[in-house]
């Protein structure tokens, strides 16, 4: 299991909220855009943060991106239909797979196994919710077709697919780093006392 100091939460769920912040499409730095980094986002904060306010501060951190782009940075209102409460679900799904992930957590290559699980599940949800929301309630598509949903699925789900792995596996790398960096420290501190 993941246990982390209140201190390191705070830097974490600081960073991530920077990195929402600078990748959320559509904002004021769009012309340098980076992928949007949400759905990894509340993925990590489910596996670093132990409380469920972060989630929450998430929800409305994403949500005053979302309307400040529209109403005040000349972005359309296409996503702001009956169907954007679906991201509630999908964030929080991410989020609760993160969380079952950071359970299983051990400092290991088998960790690759709850990872991979935890991921797939939490992707997949959050996809169902987020665009089949969008694609049952935003009102632009006529007539509900479960083919046309599964190839839109298909054309669109393997981009996030790889927005997230980036994000995650980056996110991997930065946790093995300092993983490491903690044990040498506390190795060397054990041998000089």
């Amino acid at each position: 299991m993941l246990i982390l100091s209140f201190r390191t939460q705070l830097v974490i769920a600081l960073l991530l909220a920077v990195l929402m912040i600078l990748t959320r499409s559509y904002h004021f730095a769009s012309s340098h855009q980076l992928a949007d980094a949400a759905w990894a986002v509340f993925f990590l904060a489910g596996v670093y943060l132990r409380s469920i306010w972060p989630l929450l501060g998430f929800f409305a951190l994403g949500g005053w991106l979302d309307f400040s782009a529209f109403a005040w940075g000349g972005i359309d209102d296409f996503c702001f239909t009956p169907a954007y409460i679906f991201l509630l679900p999908a964030y929080a799904s991410l989020w609760m797979a993160g969380k079952w992930f950071a359970k299983q957590y051990q400092f290991n290559w088998r960790s690759l196994i709850p990872l991979t699980i935890s991921s797939a599940v939490g992707l997949t949800a959050c996809e169902l919710f987020s665009n089949g929301g969008f694609y049952l309630f935003s009102g632009y598509f006529s007539a509900v077709n479960g083919n046309e949903f599964i190839d839109l699925v298909i054309k669109y789900f393997p981009l996030y697919i790889e927005t997230f792995g980036f994000y995650v596996g980056f996110a991997a790398v930065i946790h093995i780093f300092f993983t490491y960096l903690a044990q040498a420290l506390s190795l060397r501190s054990a041998v000089t006392k």
